[in-house]
């Protein structure tokens, strides 16, 4: 299984997830813009006050990577992110129910009844 590894420097380490899971966040913003531009939901003065507020957001983020000194951080988590997620989604049957990992105990029935 994956894991995901904070680097030792506590501070540096926390910025560098912070910045990951925003850019994350960012990328899923941008994704659902495009949607709705190409749906036409959008008027051509949103369109363009999305686009600036977009740059502005990435800009930032950039600036704060490289201020903050963690951009080989947030790319080494970003990959470690997207191998958690496709970890994830091969562990999810066809029937769209996950499998069971075959561990015992009170966590492996979370949720559940303990039968």
């Amino acid at each position: 299984m994956t894991t995901v590894e904070v680097g030792d420097e506590g501070a540096s380490g926390l910025t560098a997830v912070v910045v990951a899971v925003v850019e994350i966040l960012l990328d899923a913003l941008e994704r659902e813009a495009i949607r709705r531009m190409e749906s036409g939901t959008l008027t051509d003065e949103e369109i363009d006050r999305l686009g600036r507020h977009l740059a502005t957001l990435e800009a930032d983020l950039e600036r704060m990577k490289e201020e903050q000194e963690v951009d080989e951080e947030v790319d080494r988590l970003r990959g470690d992110l997207d191998s958690l997620v496709t970890d994830a989604l091969h562990q999810v049957d066809t029937d769209g129910r996950p499998r069971t990992t075959g561990r015992t105990g009170p966590s492996a029935n979370a949720g559940g009844t303990d039968e």
